[in-house]
């Protein structure tokens, strides 16, 4: 069973933020929502569907990997539209959380879809069995849930909620489809109200939200308390509910109280002060927050107004956030007063409420913990932080508390986790079981297949003749020592006679930030000039000995690739992206230009795809190159970057992190047979005349108010370097565009208006515009 053409049944957050992933994914996708309006002929009948696309494409963060992925859907309505979803090979249901209306729709649904197709509901809490009432054999085993978490594109998990009725070849597909083409971690749910990360994220909201009121703190209190200093996601508990949209946390709350007899409802204050007066949260302008032009105002639960945001930032919570997550939970346990009372209380009770229903809602402690990590953002998950916690500490807790002591936690011995095992409800431990077609480096190197390795880097053996090269500095960045450590890695991989080499790490950040700015302003400081000269050469060395090794060479990035990281990134053989990649060369901002190797790699690809067309205007090289270095335009997804040209069409996205550095390895392979480096690129470059094109424009924004003085001067050394120099238009070798960006760059850095620049940068993280 393939999966190619998705339908989906809603056009809210949810159902377009599906529809949005899908189409990114490269689906052709087909969104319906009810009629906007009675008369059948109405040009207004499919506007909810649209309404609810254009939304999504104006969303921030954006839902589509990349805007031109929009056209791959297309919008209907439910009643003259349904049709469409004949032909598609998963229908997700993302209507209205009320079982009627849903059961409607799948009755609809059932006498339509083909026989293959897989039918899903995307609920946040209602029972499969709720759903199914009334429908035939062949739909319940075509049937399962499929719980995504918002915004759809970003949270990694999915949840899987099967019946015992659903076919296990349909559940087989759906993962591999939400997995390889979705990108999305799974996580295999019982068929229960709320199934794993709702039933103890909501339970854990609502009972911070009770808790908050008995130690009588403020919401930014709590948000301060249960958001990184517990591991938690940095929109901690209030902040997630405006995300969330407050009037959505009621339904899921009702919902989930009433299929399990439990008491899920929010404090009286929120229904009465927020849900009916409309203040639902991001989607109103105003919830538990409120933005404003002052700043953020936060509500006050005792008097019912806003009042200015006070975040606890500073002091000894300021200091505990920098510590490693066990270190920071023991501590935080110890803070003094109503803060640390309340810290108790809340972790006390969300281990005592996890360890009872741990076998109703999972298969294992360890999809407990995926969930909780991929859906709500947690840096750990519960059994995680109880191990951390220790499980004497939680022990005292509940006695203290007057709670039981739950049967799962005597079945531990001594913690949850025993190196590389889990506990299980068998009361054995048993190893954790993986992720598909995931390689851990850290796995690789606690089985002793570490090659080298320096402290800021280390060479890894990923197995049939690859090797995976790793950064290991702050943020990634590229100093003297991970330069050091490549140069040291392309020799072992060549004495060694693999089969190529993989750059790529498990940072969740960042794959590399670029050159270590704190060293450049030492020693501008020191007035080490040739030592600076000595050390761009020696990154334009270590760049281009990417690119000339005698072996395939794959770069991996993700997250982050700024400034030297996309400079490592335009220079490999081939790039297996994740698509959550975010790729420029930010140079400018801090008063240079890329020196590593990307102004010329920019100018030579460009120039190349079109000099081999007789009559071309060589200048819209040359003009793209420059708007991408001269804007530090940076990609938001690995597709955008596709289209800006900083990844080539044969340049491949994994969807799914766990599967990138599987995906580069076997790219490696497949370059392997028969591989030979490139060899030294000739293009045309335009000389005094493109200069003097681009001359014009930075004139124009300097004229406009748009760009400084210092602006145009870094402008000015950005357009000489790719119009190499001066002169007359002349052939040039990729050597020769080096010679000028180094030159180029040193010249920069030797100005005030750039160390100025870059002494903010280091001091406040932001740049200077002067």
């Amino acid at each position: 069973m393939r999966v190619t053409t998705v339908g989906v049944v809603g056009a809210g957050a949810m159902g377009s933020g599906i529809a949005a992933l899908a189409a990114s994914a490269g689906c052709r996708v087909v969104l319906l929502d009810i009629p906007g309006d009675p008369d059948p002929a109405s040009p207004n009948r499919s506007a909810p569907a649209r309404t609810g696309l254009q939304k999504t494409l104006k969303a921030k963060p954006a839902a589509f990997m990349d805007a031109s992925a929009a056209a791959r859907v297309r919008t209907g309505n439910t009643e003259d539209d349904l049709g469409l979803l004949a032909e598609c090979d998963w229908i997700c249901e993302a209507i209205i959380e009320q079982p009627a209306p849903k059961q409607a729709l799948f009755e609809r649904i059932e006498a339509l879809m083909k026989p293959t197709a897989i039918i899903s509901s995307n609920t946040s809490g209602i029972p499969m069995g709720v759903l199914l009432a009334g429908r035939g054999e062949k739909f319940r085993r075509r049937f399962l849930g499929t719980h995504f978490f918002n915004p759809p594109r970003y949270m990694h998990l999915l949840e899987i909620i099967p019946t015992p009725e659903t076919d296990p070849a349909v559940i087989g597909a759906i993962r591999t489809f939400a997995e390889r083409t979705l990108g999305k971690g799974i996580v295999i749910a019982k068929d229960v109200p709320g199934f794993v990360a709702n039933r103890l994220g909501v339970y854990g909201m609502v009972a911070t939200m009770r808790r908050m009121e008995e130690h009588g703190i403020t919401i930014d209190e709590v948000d301060g308390l249960t958001g990184a200093l517990i591991g938690r996601a940095r929109t901690a508990t209030f902040r997630t509910g405006d995300l969330t949209g407050i009037d959505v946390l009621g339904h899921v709350t009702k919902g989930i109280g009433a299929a399990t007899g439990e008491d899920f409802s929010m404090p009286g204050w929120v229904h009465e002060q927020l849900i009916a007066t409309g203040k639902l949260g991001d989607k109103t302008g105003g919830g538990f927050y409120s933005k404003t032009k002052e700043g953020t105002l936060t509500f006050d639960w005792k008097n019912g107004q806003y009042v200015p945001q006070q975040r606890l930032e500073g002091g000894e919570i300021g200091q505990l956030i920098r510590m490693p997550l066990e270190q920071r939970l023991k501590a935080a346990v110890k803070l003094p007063g109503a803060q640390g009372a309340f810290l108790r209380d809340h972790l006390a009770d969300a281990a005592h409420y996890t360890l009872t229903l741990a076998s109703t809602l999972a298969y294992d402690i360890v999809a407990i913990d995926r969930a909780m990590e991929w859906g709500y953002g947690w840096e750990a998950g519960p059994f995680q932080v109880m191990d951390a916690l220790g499980l004497d500490w939680l022990r005292e807790q509940f006695k203290a508390d007057g709670k039981d002591i739950p049967p799962l936690l005597d079945q531990a011995q001594g913690s949850f986790y025993k190196g590389e095992d889990a506990l299980t409800f068998d009361s054995t431990y048993e190893p954790v079981p993986t992720i598909p077609g995931r390689i851990s480096l850290a796995g690789l190197a606690k089985s002793g297949r570490v090659l080298e390795e320096n402290g800021l880097s280390r060479l890894l053996d990923m197995g049939d003749g690859v090797a995976c090269f790793e950064f290991r500095s702050k943020m990634n960045s590229l100093g003297a020592g991970v330069l050091e450590g490549l140069a040291s890695a392309l020799r072992k991989v060549e004495k060694l006679g693999f089969n190529g080499l993989v750059i790529g790490n498990e940072d969740p950040r960042a794959f590399s930030v670029g050159a270590d700015l704190s060293l450049v302003s030492f020693a501008v400081s020191a007035g080490a000039w040739d030592d600076i000269e000595a050390s761009i050469k020696a990154f334009q060395d270590a760049t281009i000995s990417i690119r000339r090794a005698p072996f395939p060479v794959v770069v991996a990035p993700a997250g982050m690739t700024l400034g030297g990281g996309a400079e490592f990134t335009l220079h490999a053989d081939a790039v297996q992206a994740h698509a959550e990649t975010y790729m420029g060369l930010v140079e400018v901002g801090v008063g240079l230009l890329p020196g590593g190797g990307g102004t010329k790699e920019l100018l030579v690809r460009f120039t190349g795809e079109l000099q081999q067309y007789e009559e071309v205007d060589l200048f819209a090289a040359v003009k793209r190159a420059f708007k991408l270095i001269a804007f530090a335009t940076t990609s938001t997804s690995a597709m955008e970057a596709r289209s800006y040209g900083m990844l080539r069409a044969s340049d491949r996205i994994s969807m799914n992190r766990d599967h990138q550095l599987s995906d580069a390895k076997q790219r490696v392979l497949d370059l392997a047979p028969g591989y030979l480096p490139p060899t030294e690129r000739t293009v045309r470059a335009l000389g005094r005349e493109g200069i003097g094109n681009l001359e014009y424009a930075l004139w124009a924004a300097q004229e406009a108010g748009q760009a400084s003085a210092h602006d145009v001067r870094v402008g000015r050394a950005v357009a000489y370097v790719l119009c190499g120099g001066n002169g007359a238009a002349r052939d040039v070798t990729e050597t020769d565009i080096l010679d000028l960006e180094r030159e180029q760059f040193l010249s920069l850095l030797g100005t005030k208006e750039t160390q100025e620049r870059i002494a903010h940068t280091l001091k406040t993280g932001k740049p200077l515009r002067n």
